[in-house]
């Protein structure tokens, strides 16, 4: 499925933190009342305080709890008193039954090398496949990033807090690799990823960090166009000292 490129948006994906599940080695997919441990609400807490500095303009989430619960450590440390939305698209993966079962368990199957290997060939059972994840994933992401653009304009940044194969699959299409090759990305527990979809391609501006300043975001610029030779990075253009290319 195609889709077209608008806005010029900022969207910080956010991966919950890490949850009870996470840290027993359970897939948890879709399976309600899985909660953020000790050690997720820390780590929730210190990415809402990372990104203090960017005054976002929306947080969009996934309606399972984990994500919900991430999304109000972001919000707590925001200046601005903002609503957050809850997007069936980006929920997880429809693990089928695969759901509630051990890692180590499901390492033994024969659709596990799949999964490894070529994820664009994997139904999970009575579940749905990872193409499929992929496709409403994006398209959910890139419809609430017209949004956004749309009525805050094109410097505008918002965040959406999601689940690790999701943003993995949503970094996939981004870079514009396969289906297949989306396991090469790592995604950890409450990390940061930033994207800005344009009128010609995407644009992968960082993946899967923990740490960093992000105030730079507060004063960037939209632009399109890819620097030729690779640019100075943020906090300079060689046009306008003041004007910040990311």
């Amino acid at each position: 499925m195609l889709y077209k490129l608008v806005g010029m948006a900022t969207v910080i994906l956010v991966r919950h933190g890490r949850t009870t599940a996470n840290a027993t080695g359970i897939l948890a997919g879709r399976t309600p009342g899985v909660q953020l441990d000790e050690v997720g609400r820390d780590q929730a807490d210190a990415t809402g305080k990372r990104m203090a500095a960017v005054p976002l303009v929306g947080v969009v989430s996934s309606p399972l709890e984990r994500c919900l619960q991430t999304s109000q450590f972001i919000l707590e440390h925001q200046a601005a008193l903002l609503v957050m939305s809850e997007e069936a698209g980006i929920t997880e993966c429809d693990y089928g039954s695969w759901q509630g079962q051990a890692l180590g368990d499901l390492a033994k199957e024969q659709l596990w090398s799949v999964v490894q290997n070529q994820p664009s060939a994997v139904v999970f059972p009575s579940g749905e496949s990872m193409a499929t994840m992929q496709a409403r994933s994006v398209a959910a992401i890139r419809r609430q990033d017209a949004l956004f653009e749309a009525k805050f304009g094109p410097n505008a940044v918002w965040a959406m807090v999601s689940h690790g194969d999701i943003i993995k699959s949503v970094l996939a299409d981004a870079l514009g690799m396969h289906l297949d090759l989306f396991q090469r990305i790592s995604v950890g527990p409450a990390s940061v990823s930033i994207v800005r979809y344009g009128a010609h391609r995407p644009n992968v501006i960082t993946t899967n960090t923990d740490s960093g300043d992000l105030s730079w975001l507060a004063a960037s610029v939209a632009d399109d166009d890819a620097p030729v030779g690779g640019g100075a990075g943020a906090g300079s253009h060689p046009a306008n000292a003041s004007r910040v290319v990311s």
